[in-house]
């Protein structure tokens, strides 16, 4: 079965990371075994600590969901090897009257080439005017016709090549031209079967009869092989028994990879007139085979979303795939549902908070390193129980998942807010750890915050921030964009922002300069900096 995927938003804080892998794992515990942890980017500092400290490994890292080659329920009909004959190949296709193609592969089982009913009946009726036959395989020959070889003198035979003839009774022995080239079909005519082996032709098929004693006598290198068949429709085997290779298509074949995603095969398919694309996998080896009909129905992926709701932080792709639930503590944004999902949205300081009761309420105590972790997700949101958003609800649910797993608050502290800022990070690894974008009224923005104890230390290197800034809000295009130095000490953000200055002195009450200003008692992203910049935009 598919994995329900469980994610947080993109640049994951310890937050989204842990939220996932809690809810996954209680959902797990439950019986639902499908749902599996995921994240949309690299791990911070801070949350690998965290991990480690815990004995985690960090959840399955995915770039997107959108709907892949994999996600659609193509078929997987009969693949061919180059050597079976057209006459097997056609069998196969009339089992199914759906099936208008059908894979030609290597003996590796990598693609060769493509096999359609209209290729069969091309060279069908090209085999009425052309009636030359070259190089077929003997085996082939033999199984096309159901028959058995009755007379091969000398060196065994292994192909045949010539023009083929029917004798017929009423034909006359003056009107048959035998020669080493001729592959001779006839019925119960001993005369014209001893005359074309005097003549050492390639080879005789006799249909519905056996062959005159006199035959074993008569030197020559000529194959004859019996059939049940009678004449016309072992003519007809003898042209369907050449090699699928011979005839089918290997140019073009616009192959789709399981990991292809599905808008840029349709595209293909727009692009090109063929009614069936082979799939393949990363070896280039064949697993089945789709046509137009396939990309107009993917089998969307399931997710559930843990603290976010707001697509522009989601996973990309999300708009094809089917969301099942939504966890989160954010203000209600932009991602919309095609049906009723189960939400829950609730004013507290950290998702984990939320899923620490989900635990609760389902009777299931979290094992004592995963309460471990929760404990250190609260913590780390609700910076220590000093950020606004923080409720009492919070802290009851840090303390009893730090009972739990026999850990003290004050030293998890210390250990999650010293990862965040060591000078051995670049600026941009320390600006991005915890950053995310909005749109606020037609304005667009991002908002990195980095939670430190020494605010000294970091703002020494205010003008590696600003560089960094700068290049991402040309990237990006942002009307706006804020880095903040939040103080636990200080309990304030120093606050760096490119950007119109007017907005940032009316917004916050302060004389900002040279791209700086400090914010006594804003500690919290989402409960002060985007709500303020919310109200002055209108």
């Amino acid at each position: 079965m598919e994995p329900i995927y469980v994610t947080g938003h993109r640049n994951p804080d310890t937050d989204s990371i842990v939220s996932a892998m809690a809810y996954a794992q209680l959902r797990n515990a439950l019986g639902d075994r499908e749902y599996a942890a995921a994240r949309l980017g690299r791990i911070s500092d801070e949350t690998q600590l965290v991990l480690n400290r815990f004995g985690f490994e960090p959840p399955v890292l995915i770039h997107n969901l959108k709907n892949q080659v994999s996600d659609l329920s193509y078929d997987t009909p009969p693949v061919l090897n180059r050597a079976v004959t057209v006459d097997h190949a056609w069998t196969l296709m009339r089992r199914d009257e759906n099936t208008l193609a059908l894979p030609v592969v290597n003996d590796d089982g990598t693609l060769y080439g493509m096999l359609s009913t209209n290729t069969i009946a091309v060279h069908d009726m090209e085999s009425i005017l052309h009636s030359e036959i070259e190089d077929i395989p003997v085996f082939n020959l033999v199984s096309a016709l159901e028959g058995n070889i009755v007379l091969d003198k000398g060196t065994p035979t292994i192909s045949i090549s010539g023009h083929v003839t029917i004798a017929l009774p009423a034909n006359g022995e003056e009107s048959i031209c035998l020669n080493p080239d001729t592959v001779l079909i006839c019925g119960n005519q001993p005369d014209i079967i001893l005359d074309a082996l005097r003549a050492n032709v390639t080879c005789i098929v006799v249909c519905e009869a056996g062959i005159p004693d006199e035959a074993h006598e008569i030197d020559c290198s000529t194959i004859v092989i019996s059939t049940p068949h009678e004449p016309y429709r072992a003519a007809r085997m003898v042209f369907q028994s050449a090699p699928v290779d011979r005839i089918c298509r290997t140019s073009n074949l616009c192959p789709a990879h399981l990991s292809d995603y599905v808008e840029d095969v349709l595209k293909m398919a727009q692009d090109n007139k063929h009614r069936v694309f082979p799939v393949v996998d990363q070896d280039m080896k064949v697993v089945g085979t789709l046509s137009r009909i396939h990309l107009l129905k993917p089998r969307r992926k399931r997710v559930v979303l843990v603290d976010h709701n707001e697509l522009s932080q989601s996973v990309p792709g999300l708009e094809q795939e089917e969301i099942l639930e939504i966890i989160d503590h954010h203000r209600l944004a932009d991602v919309q549902t095609a049906n009723p999902i189960y939400m829950r949205n609730e004013p507290v300081g950290s998702t984990a908070t939320i899923v620490a009761g989900m635990y609760m309420e389902r009777g299931l105590m979290p094992t004592m390193s995963m309460a471990g972790i929760i404990t250190c997700a609260i913590l780390s949101d609700t910076l220590m129980f000093k950020s606004p958003t923080c409720t009492q609800r919070d802290v009851q649910t840090a303390e009893r998942m730090a009972s739990i797993a026999h850990v003290a608050i004050e030293d998890l502290g210390r250990m999650i807010f010293s990862a965040s800022t060591s000078d051995d990070k670049s600026a941009g690894d320390i600006l991005f750890q915890d950053y995310k974008e909005f749109m606020l009224s037609g304005h667009t923005l991002g908002v990195g915050q980095v939670v430190t104890l020494d605010s000294d230390r970091v703002m020494r290197r205010r003008d590696e921030f600003l560089d960094a800034m700068r290049a991402r809000m040309e990237e990006r295009k942002y009307d706006m964009m804020l880095f903040m130095i939040t103080d636990m000490l200080l309990e304030g953000s120093h606050l760096l922002f490119l950007g119109d200055q007017e907005v940032i002195a009316q917004a916050f009450n302060v004389q900002p300069s040279d791209h700086y200003a400090f914010l006594p008692h804003i500690l919290s992203r989402k409960m002060q900096i985007i709500p303020s910049l919310s109200v002055f935009w209108g």
